[in-house]
């Protein structure tokens, strides 16, 4: 078999890539199979000046915290045994100044000329200040979810359209449903609505409060047929920052007979 020889005009495409791959505005590092990086664009040097030249050699999974080096190892070690391009995936790197960033990293390996997998390259985005949010959002509906169970009273949550998002244990235990039984479906179907009586005004229609608060007493079936009388307390959710009506919570309370003409 005649041995492959590179053209001159290969070399020069080759070096031409290698150009670009310099300039790019993310960070970019090419590794063998064994997980030490073989070369490392300027971007990449910058973060990672600290190591005074001595990047190119070092495994990749030592650039992260300890905790995450060996589930990084195992991740590379995995998609050099596959064959198989691996997917994105997010770690966390430490840079040069002196913290850790996150980062969402775009894998695809480096074959040779049979198809087999030689080493990895990989193109990282800083995401650290939308991880941050994420965080924080997830924080966030957290607490409120671990505020709505702890309510003793019965909280149905819907969006604009009317479909249930949320329910709370108590109003599990006032109607008998399951909260997976629930959420997706429309409330007017959910839930029988045989009467509310708002002040003089009676409505027919379980959509309540969407465009102002409303208060009520309705007769309602739960999941064995029984009537129950309840007050029903309905507020829009408003997007402070648009304004716009983004669903609907209503809070129920079981009450006696003897106050169903008191709303």
């Amino acid at each position: 078999m005649k041995k492959l020889m590179k053209k001159p005009e290969d070399s020069a495409v080759i070096e031409g890539c290698f150009d670009a791959v310099e300039e790019l505005p993310v960070a970019y590092v090419e590794m063998d199979a064994r997980g030490a990086i073989t070369r490392a664009n300027r971007l990449t040097r910058q973060l990672h000046s600290s190591h005074a030249g001595k990047l190119i050699g070092k495994l990749v999974w030592e650039l992260m915290p300890s905790e995450e080096q060996e589930l990084s190892r195992a991740f590379i070690m995995k998609a050099m045994e596959s064959g198989a391009d691996p997917p994105m995936t997010r770690r966390s790197i430490y840079t040069s100044s002196n913290n850790f960033r996150v980062y969402e990293v775009h894998h695809r390996l480096i074959r040779n000329s049979e198809g087999r997998p030689t080493g990895m390259c990989a193109a990282s985005v800083d995401v650290s200040e939308a991880h941050k949010a994420q965080q924080e959002a997830e924080r966030e509906r957290a607490w409120l979810e671990s505020v709505l169970e702890s309510m003793a009273d019965a909280v149905i949550v819907t969006d604009a359209l009317g479909f249930i998002r949320t329910v709370n244990p108590a109003a599990e235990e006032l109607f008998g449903w399951k909260a997976g039984e629930l959420i997706g479906k429309e409330i007017e179907k959910a839930f029988s609505l045989l009467s509310f009586v708002s002040g003089s005004e009676t409505q027919a229609e379980f959509i309540l409060g969407l465009e102002e608060r409303a208060r009520g007493v309705a007769t309602m079936l739960d999941r064995e047929g029984r009537e129950l009388l309840v007050e029903i307390g309905s507020s829009p959710i408003v997007d402070k920052t648009t304004g716009f009506t983004r669903g609907v919570v209503s809070v129920l309370r079981r009450v006696e007979e003897t106050s169903a003409n008191k709303p």
